[in-house]
């Protein structure tokens, strides 16, 4: 019989206790309530269980977090060191066994072996050209808001957040003809663990693979040929894998980060009034969102490589613990006062910390920040389409990921995805006339009049009042001048790609 025959039913205020009267994460309907409470218990560091009652610490205070990440010689990725593991209590179809399993990845590995893997991964990113990156990322949200932006409604979770990270990640890695919405659906499948999850990463290890042969016999400038040309000489199977790496783990975090931050601004009117007011950029907004609801709550896992003590715990060697961003970034020792501004403050846990910290960081935020901007201004006056509490999540250990996120919006005409964002309407084309007649609507700005050919006049008699010739070439000499920008405008308009 197993321990979980005696669980008690639901309604029963013991529901999701297990052995030693010990919570376990995977029933909890509310982890943030959860982890406050494990907190006011046990403190920084508590015991819990996962799937079949295996045993495992969460870190819950953003210091002890801090530690663990940052001291390798106490603590490590390598899962084959995990007590329950080698017990035999972790069994191969444990449900948390794709993330916490070893692998020969760079995020697994220690010492020299590490930093042989992760500096070809470095090295690949490093060779990112994030001026061109931004401009392809403002011109891959503009063709993403063209295909919705004249039905005044869309979804913008499945119609633009889990799109544009896929298509930046196509591009950075060089496989953008690969990006389409069957990839975009493979890869949300593939994250969420369902039925068919298995042969959606077949999908997209299949076209890893492809892109791994067609760069092996034909480099180009991308992060797939970097990879197999770094000095570290990776094989097929390690470029692969951390194609796939950066691949899922870019796309699954970027797409929680747009849709989150888009969230708060819709609303959160104090977020939308700083945005519009100037007193806050959407970088700042992005980090504010990161403090908030970073793109995972927890990371599977590290392991104790010695007995140690951690926030006041015994913990014993082979150990495993989770590292969690979520209620780290929330600890009351750091954040009295949750409502207030962390404006400026990166000091957040969402991205890791230490040697495993995440490489592509820079990467996450750029698309966070041009993405939502450009949509912004195209989409000025977008908002929630349902109350708030209608909105639903899909949430594990891992993460928190929003279903959808409905809104409307004054329908706009599709944008060039060359020009700078913009919500300006389309000019209606005018018919020039000469002389006399019925009032006519006044004329388009300067700036938007198409030159016309100026038919010949003819003379006007004394007793007519003389008409004042009206065609574009007699306007530039009576316009004033355009304002020059400051350096600082064009040096953010450059960093912009625009």
């Amino acid at each position: 019989m197993t321990p979980e025959s005696h669980a008690p039913p639901p309604a029963c205020p013991a529901h999701g206790l297990g052995p030693g009267g010990l919570h376990r994460l995977h029933e909890s309907e509310d982890l943030g309530a959860l982890y406050e409470q494990l907190r006011e218990e046990h403190g920084p560091v508590a015991p819990v269980l996962l799937h079949d009652d295996v045993p495992m610490w969460i870190v819950l205070g953003h210091a002890e977090n801090l530690h663990m990440v940052r001291s390798p010689s106490q603590f490590c990725r390598d899962s084959r060191i995990w007590t329950p593991l080698r017990d035999g209590l972790v069994k191969p179809d444990h449900p948390l066994m794709p993330h916490i399993a070893w692998q020969p990845i760079a995020s697994h590995a220690e010492g020299d072996e590490h930093k042989r893997l992760r500096g070809a991964v470095m090295g690949a990113i490093s060779t990112i050209d994030f001026r061109s990156l931004r401009r392809y990322i403002n011109r891959s949200s503009q063709a993403i808001v063209n295909r919705f932006c004249e039905e005044g409604e869309a979804d913008l979770v499945s119609q633009f957040t889990e799109h544009l990270p896929m298509a930046v990640m196509c591009e950075i890695l060089g496989m953008p003809d690969d990006y389409d919405d069957r990839l975009v659906e493979a890869a949300r499948d593939a994250l969420k663990g369902t039925e068919t999850a298995i042969a959606s990463h077949s999908y997209v290890m299949d076209a890893l693979s492809r892109l791994t042969a067609r760069r092996r016999a034909q480099p180009e400038e991308d992060l797939a040929s970097y990879l197999i040309s770094h000095p570290a000489r990776l094989t097929d199977d390690e470029v692969r894998e951390h194609l796939r790496l950066v691949l899922f783990a870019a796309y699954e975090a970027t797409t929680n980060l747009l849709s989150n931050v888009l969230l708060t601004v819709l609303i959160d009117p104090r977020f939308r009034a700083q945005l519009n007011g100037g007193q806050m950029t959407v970088p700042e907004a992005v980090e504010q969102s990161l403090w908030n609801e970073p793109p995972f709550s927890t990371v599977f896992a590290y392991f104790a490589k010695q007995e140690t003590e951690l926030g006041g715990q015994r913990i014993r060697r082979g150990d495993g613990l989770l590292f969690a961003p979520l209620p780290a970034n929330v600890d009351p020792r750091i954040r009295p006062d949750l409502s207030a501004s962390m404006q400026g403050n990166r000091s957040h846990l969402a991205f890791g910390g230490g040697p495993h910290e995440c490489p592509g960081q820079d990467i996450g935020r750029s698309i966070a920040d041009v993405g939502v901007d450009a949509l912004l201004m195209r989409l000025p006056d977008v908002e929630l389409d349902c109350d708030q509490d209608e909105l639903r999540w899909t949430a594990s250990i891992a993460s928190r990921h929003l279903v959808s996120l409905p809104v409307q919006f004054s329908p706009k005409p599709p944008q060039d995805v060359s020009e700078t964002p913009h919500h300006n309407a389309v000019p209606k084309q005018r018919d020039w006339q000469i002389g006399a007649g019925p009032a006519q609507p006044r004329p388009a700005p300067a700036a938007a009049r198409v030159p016309q050919p100026t038919p010949a006049q003819p003379q006007p008699t004394p007793s007519q009042p003389q008409p004042v010739p009206v065609h574009p070439q007699a306007q530039p000499a009576a316009e004033e001048p355009v304002r020059r920008r400051g350096v600082w405008q064009r040096l953010l308009r450059w960093w912009q790609g625009y």
